[in-house]
């Protein structure tokens, strides 16, 4: 995971105001979330009071499910196949992206901007990408999305 760092032609592909399209899969480079996959849902390219840079409104996850055989039964296979998401700002340096895209039936009203100012908000948003991406999971719907990365 080091070269991601140091290697300046992954980095450079973030850098210089590149725009990155909504329902893009990104990889956090960056914080307690790195090597994670994430879905972009808003791109903010000139900046906001609070943040004045370039940054990325993603939906990501933050714990991938487990290996599910044939063998387990019913509640284990259900206990293994939960998701824990994630949503999160970051600078657009932070990120890397990649060649795929979902088909991201997220409901852009209710993960926005004002999640980060209200708990309660941010709690429901949460839920809903979690049910969502559970749901792709269980009917093999980009399967790879809710795999763990290995390297």
């Amino acid at each position: 995971m080091v070269a991601l760092y140091h290697d300046s032609t992954l980095r450079d592909c973030c850098q210089n105001g590149q725009v990155h399209d909504t329902q893009n899969v990104m990889l956090v480079l960056a914080g307690h979330y790195s090597e994670r996959k994430a879905v972009i849902m808003k791109n903010i390219d000139d900046g906001t009071s609070g943040r004045i840079y370039n940054h990325v409104l993603v939906a990501g996850i933050d714990c991938y499910s487990c290996k599910v055989t044939s063998a387990i039964g019913k509640k284990k296979t259900a206990k293994k196949s939960k998701i824990k998401s994630s949503a999160k700002v970051y600078h657009s340096n932070q990120l890397r992206p990649t060649n795929y895209s979902v088909d991201n039936p997220l409901d852009k009203a209710v993960v926005n901007e004002d999640i980060f100012r209200e708990p309660v908000v941010k709690r429901k948003a949460k839920r809903e990408a979690k049910f969502k991406s559970e749901e792709r999971y269980k009917t093999g719907k980009n399967r790879w999305f809710s795999q763990k990365l290995q390297f």
